[in-house]
């Protein structure tokens, strides 16, 4: 009996081997083999089976890289890694001053974390995808040979610099400002080239074709007007209902939610602001998740701390549609001591993963217990 019970669990253990398998050639069919070229990488985002997708704002396009990143980790144990941008300075060959962090996912199979990195600044920048494992040292993920493959957004707004003096920008640079994946679909936000210029798409993958993006709108308490073209500066997706939504945020700082339902290539859709959650405050990285019973967005700002906004009567929050002085909405709290976080994205059940900024320009990447 004994070793018919050794034979059937292996058996078992095999046929979860082939299914593993199976899913794995699924989610990376049509890839190629090779090394992709990233003129940027910016916002990050883990797929199924350890695919990575990288943002490419400079080129407006999207890769995903089967990283190979798929052993399972149980039992992460909480880390710290003090001065993260020298370490990462040393191992590109340059200062700290001339390291930039653009983004950071955690792999949510083995909790490593993957950082978009840029060595310099500026035009001559160059980009680097580096991974931080249980240890603390960072290393450079080698992309040589790599599966992977590309999604080009079909139009983005122009590589060229806009405006007059201290207020010129390349619109190019926003053309992806955040992503995100939930059942076979990469989420984008950004900017294209329409008169309505904020976007959000809906990709299906794996790629085989990006069509035009959905237009969005939304009423701006702080600023009293509807806007066309600010983009969403973080989100995240999230049920309300029994219907899938993503929740948007924008500077200065409007919660919006979109209905996924409603993201079809070529509509023009209005959101719905739920909150407004502060002026003269730009959102950094928001998740979502569960403690206690009750679900909380997570949000990191650059001037407002980290808020922790409660969902209990999402379901019913009423439309902005008015004016507002700084704050109305949902509430939220900030938490004490969280000072200075640039990135944050969830480590695992109780755990945050937050890179931040200290006293002398350091980076920490540590994990903090969720609040």
């Amino acid at each position: 009996m004994k070793r018919f019970a050794l034979s059937i669990a292996l058996a078992a253990f095999a046929f979860g081997l082939l299914i593993r398998s199976a899913d794995a050639a699924r989610w990376t069919s049509g890839m190629k083999e090779g090394k992709p070229e990233f003129k940027s990488m910016g916002p990050l985002a883990f797929g199924p089976e350890g695919v990575l997708f990288v943002a490419d704002t400079k080129a407006a396009a999207i890769t995903a890289i089967a990283t190979g990143d798929a052993k399972p980790t149980a039992d992460a144990k909480p880390f710290k890694v003090e001065a993260i941008n020298q370490k990462i300075a040393a191992l590109l060959g340059s200062s700290a001053d001339q390291i930039l962090i653009n983004d950071m996912a955690v792999n949510p199979i083995s909790r490593n974390a993957y950082l978009a990195v840029s060595r310099g600044r500026g035009a001559d920048a160059v980009p680097a995808l580096i991974r931080v494992k249980a240890d603390g040292q960072p290393e450079v993920v080698s992309l040589d040979g790599v599966k992977f493959s590309r999604a080009e957004l079909p139009d983005p707004p122009a590589d060229a610099m806009v405006g007059q003096g201290n207020r010129q920008n390349n619109p190019r640079l926003e053309s992806i400002t955040d992503i995100g994946f939930l059942d076979g679909r990469l989420f984008v936000a950004g900017l294209a080239n329409e008169e309505f210029a904020s976007t959000l798409r809906a990709i299906p993958f794996p790629f085989r074709s990006v069509a035009s993006g959905t237009s969005v709108e939304i009423y701006h308490g702080s600023h009293g007007r509807f806007e066309t073209r600010a983009p969403v500066r973080t989100f995240t997706t999230f049920k309300i209902g029994k219907e899938d939504h993503l929740l948007a945020a924008y500077t200065c700082t409007p919660l919006v939610q979109f209905p996924v339902s409603e993201l079809k290539p070529g509509a023009k859709i209005k959101g719905k602001t739920i909150a407004e959650l502060g002026n003269r405050n730009r959102p950094l990285d928001m998740i979502v998740y569960e403690k206690g019973g009750k679900t909380y967005l997570l949000m990191a700002n650059n001037s407002r701390g980290v808020m922790k906004i409660t969902t209990e009567q999402i379901d019913k929050a009423e439309s902005i549609t008015e004016p507002v002085a700084d704050k109305k909405g949902l509430p939220y709290e900030t938490i004490a001591g969280w000072t200075g976080v640039d990135h944050l994205d969830r480590f695992d059940a109780n755990h945050v993963l937050a890179l931040r900024r200290v006293e002398g320009g350091s980076l920490i990447l540590e994990s903090l217990p969720l609040p």
